[in-house]
């Protein structure tokens, strides 16, 4: 996605996620997911970090002030930005293959890129990833398979 400036904010936020990434690994982090949201005035870099044991807000604070001081030297946004810093939640995004591996039992929404079976939206349980493919149950036995890559959005869904 180019932004009317020319800005490729895709490979923007793959070059902002690797540089996170080395940040948080030398904090004992990992960067669940990194957005960009542009908008007419400020836009946002939103980056959701967790760590064994969980995270609290000291955490991410933290993160947030070595991660800024990252950015303002390499100097890749073109743009004013605010930079939030988030745990990701009780509606986690899931991104990664070891995403649905790690949550495989848990209920989860999936939106794919494209229809499966007529619909894109699907709520069910995770079942793990086989070759590629995101395994969910999507009720009374029925599962489905999705591949990864076919996936736009996903997250944890919270019950009680």
């Amino acid at each position: 996605m180019a932004r009317p400036d020319g800005v490729d904010i895709d490979s923007l936020r793959t070059r902002i996620t690797a540089l996170a990434e080395k940040v948080a690994a030398a904090m004992g982090m990992e960067v669940i997911l990194v957005e960009i949201k542009v908008g007419s005035g400020r836009s946002i870099v939103r980056t959701f970090v967790d760590q064994p044991g969980g995270i609290s807000l000291g955490d991410c604070e933290r993160f947030s002030r070595r991660f800024s001081v990252v950015l303002d030297v390499e100097d890749w946004i073109p743009f004013s930005y605010i930079l939030e810093v988030s745990s990701p939640g009780l509606d986690r995004p899931l991104v990664k293959e070891k995403d649905f591996e790690r949550f495989a039992g848990k209920t989860a929404r999936v939106r794919t890129r494209v229809p499966l079976e007529g619909q894109r939206n699907f709520k069910g349980k995770l079942l793990g990833v086989f070759e590629g493919r995101v395994g969910l149950e999507i009720g009374a036995g029925r599962k489905i398979e999705i591949g990864v890559a076919d996936i736009e959005k996903a997250n944890l869904v919270f019950e009680n």
